[in-house]
């Protein structure tokens, strides 16, 4: 199942959700959007799922309902399983922290390290993207606080760099010109 909005929302009543994730969501949500239909225009073809790109980015805190941990990630992604999402929504729920954990991240954090949590398709970067640039206000905040963030907190900056980067590929241009515009 692919949840549209008001399905997505039900969900995060349903699970108790706050507020400030509930926005959030929706405020990655709609750069996702965004960027979703700016790599449709660019390609001429569909080779973005806008719809559940959508739905991710929609319930990709989903598992702050469980815990504020790095393991939110794979505990949205466990919830959207349970509750009939598609998988590949999940994947790109699981996939969204940071900018991704390789296997030995993982099992470092508790995470089964029987799977990749980078992103690697379109939709999965740019769930994980824009997630990246809505700051705590929900507003878009430059790319570089968050890698200033990471660089501050001794995290990977150059994945995320890289992140960034395979976006700005695929879409021709800088994803953040692309969302501000």
């Amino acid at each position: 199942m692919i949840p549209d909005k008001q399905q997505a929302l039900e969900l995060h009543a349903k699970l108790g959700s706050n507020e400030k994730i509930v926005s959030h969501c929706e405020a990655v949500a709609e750069v996702a959007k965004i960027l979703s239909e700016k790599v449709e225009q660019r390609r001429h073809v569909n080779v973005v799922d806008t719809k559940s790109v959508y739905a991710a980015a929609l319930l990709h805190d989903i598992g702050r309902n469980r815990t504020q941990t790095v393991k939110h990630g794979y505990e949205g992604a466990e919830i959207a399983r349970q509750n009939g999402i598609d998988e590949k929504i999940a994947r790109m729920i699981e996939r969204h922290v940071g900018a991704g954990l390789t296997k030995e991240e993982a099992e470092r954090v508790g995470l089964p390290n029987d799977r990749e949590y980078i992103p690697q398709t379109i939709e999965e970067k740019i769930v994980c993207f824009s997630d990246k640039v809505i700051g705590a206000e929900n507003q878009v905040v430059p790319f570089q606080d968050e890698v200033q963030k990471f660089k501050r907190k001794g995290l990977d900056f150059g994945r995320l760099e890289a992140l960034k980067a395979d976006l700005e590929e695929t879409l021709g241009e800088d994803p953040e010109l692309v969302i501000i515009r």
